[in-house]
């Protein structure tokens, strides 16, 4: 059994005005999960995947949405320290 995929990108206001990521993504058994990523959780995404369009984040696995999310959650631990 493989892992989720991302099957769907779409860009979204967030409700301070700025963009957002939702991308939706797909487990081998159908299910879906929708996930939001913050402006630089998207572009953490976007430049791991060398992508300038969001389509081109389409069939990616779920471990680089996660890591885009660990990296945008990190940048708040970092300017603590």
């Amino acid at each position: 059994m493989g892992a989720a995929a991302i099957s769907d990108v779409r860009i979204a206001a967030a409700h301070d005005g700025d963009a957002e990521l939702v991308v939706t993504l797909t487990f081998p058994n159908g299910g879906k999960s929708l996930v939001t990523l913050d402006e630089f959780a998207a572009r953490s995404l976007m430049a791991s995947a060398n992508a300038t369009h969001a389509d081109q984040l389409i069939g990616l696995g779920w471990d680089r949405v996660r890591d885009a999310l660990i990296a945008s959650s990190n940048r708040f631990a970092d300017a603590a320290e």
